[in-house]
């Protein structure tokens, strides 16, 4: 599958750091809800219900095989890490990976990097050298490599609406569950206490439909799309910088061309440089991050 494409990092892949905005969240949805819920008076045993969390999950991946392919719905679940998971090298330590390349194929020729990209981890930055190396055409290594990108993206589109899907069908499974729980309700209209505690029962099937997919579901598919994004213009970065090989630019040329790709992450850190210095702390006192 195209995913085997995804850019991880350089030369070696890098150790995968939490998410903490999955993390964090997660936390202050949780905590928001049942927050709100004790303060009303309720207790966890309210929404402690497991035959309708049963229901409710249950029900929807049902749904969720039956409306994609087995192929798409393994990938869909494999690329859950990367919603709690960022494996993702930054541009601006790839653009010095490629320069380094680049300074290495200018003095020694393209086919010196030939051990070098035979080290590599990331298949897509891999691929490329390889191409380079082989001598490959430059439009036809272009076609080769911009082919990939759109095969990694269709796949992580296709993988991202799995989740959308189950974000989709849970609440309609939860309204399906809080029926159900009625339905058992109704057996028992002479004791009017039973029925007040079973029709409380009954609608935290909903309450788990709406949860799940507002809260994890849709969220996780929007962070697929987000990262799959991020990805892509790793990867373009990656052919630009190899093209400038085979075309056997100056490697301080190379890098000016690709400074493009870090102006984002170049503006964040800039931003969190100002906040330190609002709050007191210089550049060189600061700590480490």
């Amino acid at each position: 599958m195209a995913e085997t494409a995804a850019v991880e990092t350089g030369s070696k892949r890098a150790g995968a750091k939490p998410d903490m905005a999955t993390i964090g969240g997660l936390a202050v949805a949780a905590a928001g809800l049942l927050g709100g819920l004790l303060l009303e008076g309720g207790s966890m045993k309210d929404i402690t219900q497991p035959t309708a969390a049963i229901i409710v999950l249950g029900g929807t991946f049902g749904a969720v095989m039956v409306n994609f392919p087995m192929a798409t719905l393994i990938g869909g679940f494999k690329r859950l890490r990367h919603v709690f998971f960022d494996q993702s090298a930054s541009a601006s330590s790839m653009i010095d990976e490629l320069v380094v390349y680049a300074a290495k194929a200018r003095k020694q020729g393209v086919v010196s990097l030939e051990r070098d990209a035979d080290a590599l981890d990331n298949p897509f930055l891999k691929k490329a050298l390889c191409l380079a190396v082989d001598g490959t055409d430059l439009q036809e290594l272009r076609r080769m490599l911009e082919l990939e990108i759109e095969q990694f993206e269709h796949h992580a589109g296709e993988e991202a609406k799995v989740w959308e899907a189950a974000g989709g069908y849970s609440p309609t499974v939860g309204i399906i569950g809080a029926v159900m729980g009625l339905i058992q309700v109704m057996k028992n209209l002479a004791d009017i206490d039973a029925v007040g505690h079973g029709i409380a029962t009954a609608f935290v099937a909903t309450v788990y439909g709406v949860a799940f997919a507002n809260i994890v579901f849709l969220p996780a598919g929007n962070k697929i799309k987000v990262r799959a994004v991020r990805d892509v213009q790793m990867m373009e970065l990656i052919v630009e910088g190899v093209s400038g090989i085979v075309e056997g630019l100056n490697p301080k040329l190379i890098r000016t061309k690709l400074e493009a790709y870090a102006h984002v992450e170049a503006v964040g850190k800039g931003k969190k440089k100002a906040a330190k210095e609002a709050v007191g702390e210089s550049p060189e006192n600061a700590p480490a991050t």
